[in-house]
């Protein structure tokens, strides 16, 4: 069915059999109001009628029209047209509808059947006021000239036009068909505060809202968009809405216990409008969100209970309950609370419970310990004495630890020290039960204690003693002879640099002679010839052998020489005497000689 130039077609076509009607009505249909257009066919006629007109046409070969397709009103969408090309379909359809029946059925009403439509506006036509009558020599003349182009402006929006052009000279003139221009929708305007708005739950609302008065064109969307008050000038969510029929809608995204304002915005092609004013409402509670777990600050005997507050509240927190192993221990609006008489690092499961008005949630379940405390005893270790400079520790773990054991400590003192100064000989984190001291000195008695450490400190052992096996000393020293008379030596030495064990005797070798065996640390010797040389060296005995020190020499002290001095001389000249001597018997020390000379003797010229 199309309307072209005047003329109603009607195009039938069942089988092989094509039929046409053509109705005449030239512009009677052009009168700003509504024309009621029947099309029937009953058996071989087909027939066509607007308002008055009437036309038809017998075709004895029409078969049986059966429809088992949807049905297209205003046109027809352009991935089908190629399958009916031979109906010769023109544009669609520029105008308005309402009241469409077909023979078996009600009214159809066009926006709640339609399945969909493509800027078409189902809400009622332009009022008679506005129309413009288009009937031949009624029609405005809008250009007169020589120009092929022509602007007009001044239209009303969303109103169809029809033009044709009239070629003319002096022969004569000529027109065109008629052509349908519809101009374009305008923004809404006027678009109304939402008429009521109601809380579905904190995180949604309804809103319902009236029709837009006067817009002009094909509303294509509803906007709802909520603000927070107080807040920027931006909305919080939006909703929009393609199905215009409805006049309600639902807002989510919204925040429980918050104050919103609800505006509305219609839109059109041509634009959007948004209501100045906006509607108020205040989302109502919820139960929170995102309650964190507790947290502490650890003693050994308490915990200091802290918690935040959810970071989404929801509303009003009316309490909030926590839990230890799953019993209540605190009920209240505080954020704090202390745990008492708990075990030294013990675990202990603790979760908490915030509430409103609207219900309760939980936070995640944690795990908290009290806090660490050095370990309550610690066994003195266990010593073996492997050989002359080894010692085997071993140990066990303290009963109590009161934490993570960390790391044992072995602190070793001796007596050579007095045991005064401690050394650290092991400090591991490798928590093994034993250890082997090595490079130790013979003979020599260590105190060893071990620490036991764990995250809150220290704790130290009694000392254990053990005395490594003795060997012969080392580093015997050299002794020290000093002479004070010319027939004695006093001579003295010192402990061996490494004694290896308990010294049981001192040996002092004089000439390779052993003259002194005993404890003490010095000798006399005397009846020795006046500058007399002598050797002299130490030896130091343990249980285990002795060792000899290194050889030193020295002199007794000189003394007067002993014997007479015999002297012999010889004259060698008138002038010249030779003297010779032989030494004392005994010299008693390193001699020097003094000659002495009486006479007369020359005196120098």
């Amino acid at each position: 069915i199309e309307l072209k130039s005047g003329m109603l077609n009607i195009f039938l076509k069942t089988g092989t059999v094509f039929t046409q009607v053509d109705l005449w009505l030239g512009l009677s249909y052009c009168d700003g109001k509504w024309n009621k257009v029947t099309v029937n066919k009953e058996g071989s006629v087909v027939s066509a009628s607007m308002n008055e007109l009437r036309e038809q046409v017998l075709e004895p070969d029409v078969q049986e029209l059966k429809v088992n397709s949807p049905i297209y009103i205003g046109g027809v969408p352009p991935e089908i047209q190629n399958s009916i090309k031979d109906l010769g379909l023109e544009q669609g359809f520029g105008g308005c509808m309402k009241d469409v029946k077909f023979t078996r059925g009600a009214v159809v009403n066009l926006a709640s059947v339609s399945s969909s439509a493509v800027r078409v506006n189902l809400d009622g036509c332009l009022s008679t006021d506005s129309a413009v009558n288009c009937r031949g020599n009624d029609s405005i003349l809008v250009h007169r000239g020589k120009e092929r182009s022509v602007y007009e402006g001044g239209l009303q929006p969303f109103t169809e036009y029809l033009y044709r052009v009239v070629a003319s000279n002096e022969g004569g003139s000529v027109s065109s068909v008629w052509t349908r221009v519809r101009t374009r929708e305008s923004v809404p305007q006027n678009v109304p505060t939402p008429s009521r708005v109601h809380s579905i739950n904190g995180y949604s609302i309804e809103v319902t809202w009236d029709k837009p008065a006067g817009v002009i064109g094909v509303i294509e969307k509803y906007i709802l968009k909520a603000y927070e008050e107080d807040g920027p000038n931006v909305p919080i969510t939006s909703a929009e809405l393609a199905d215009t029929s409805m006049l309600t809608g639902i807002l989510t995204g919204l925040h429980p216990f918050t104050n919103y304002a609800v505006t509305l915005t219609a839109c059109t092609l041509a634009g959007c409008t948004e209501s100045l004013h906006a509607l108020n409402i205040s989302t109502p509670q919820e139960a929170p969100e995102d309650v964190q777990p507790p947290t502490a600050i650890s003693f050994p005997t308490f915990l200091l209970m802290s918690w935040n507050p959810p970071k989404n509240p929801n509303g009003v927190i009316t309490q909030y309950t926590l839990y230890m192993n799953r019993v209540p221990i605190y009920f209240g609006n505080g954020t704090k609370y202390v745990v008492k008489d708990l075990a030294v690092f013990t675990p202990h499961q603790f979760l908490l419970t915030a509430c409103t008005l609207a219900g309760c949630t939980n936070s995640s379940q944690v795990t908290l310990f009290t806090a660490q405390l050095p370990p309550s005893h610690v066994d003195a270790p266990v010593l073996t004495v492997l050989d002359s400079r080894t010692i085997y520790v071993q140990w066990k773990d303290p009963v109590e630890l009161n934490g993570i054991l960390e790391r044992y400590i072995i602190y070793i003192a001796n007596n050579e020290q007095n045991f005064t100064k401690w050394n650290v000989i092991c400090n591991s984190t490798e928590l093994f039960l034993d250890f082997t001291i090595q490079q130790l000195f013979p003979g020599t008695e260590y105190l060893i204690k071990l620490a036991a450490c764990t995250g809150g400190g220290c704790s130290i052992s009694e000392a254990s003693t053990a005395i490594t096996d003795e060997s012969t000393p080392e580093g015997v020293p050299a002794p020290k002879a000093q002479s004070y008379s010319s027939d004695s030596f006093n001579i003295s030495w010192t402990k061996p640099e490494y004694p290896n064990g308990i010294i049981t005797s001192y040996g002092l070798y004089m000439d390779g002679v052993l003259m002194q065996n005993s404890s003490q640390l010095s000798c006399y010797a005397y009846g020795l010839a006046p500058w007399s040389l002598h050797s002299f060296r130490v030896q130091a005995c343990t249980a285990k052998g002795c060792a000899l020190g290194p050889l030193v020499e020295a002199r007794t002290m000189e003394a007067s020489p002993e014997g007479a001095v015999d002297i012999f001389a010889t004259v060698d000249g008138s002038r010249e005497a030779q003297l010779k001597w032989l030494a004392p018997n005994k010299p008693n020390g390193k001699l020097t000689y003094t000659v002495l000379v009486t006479g007369l003797f020359y005196a120098d010229q």
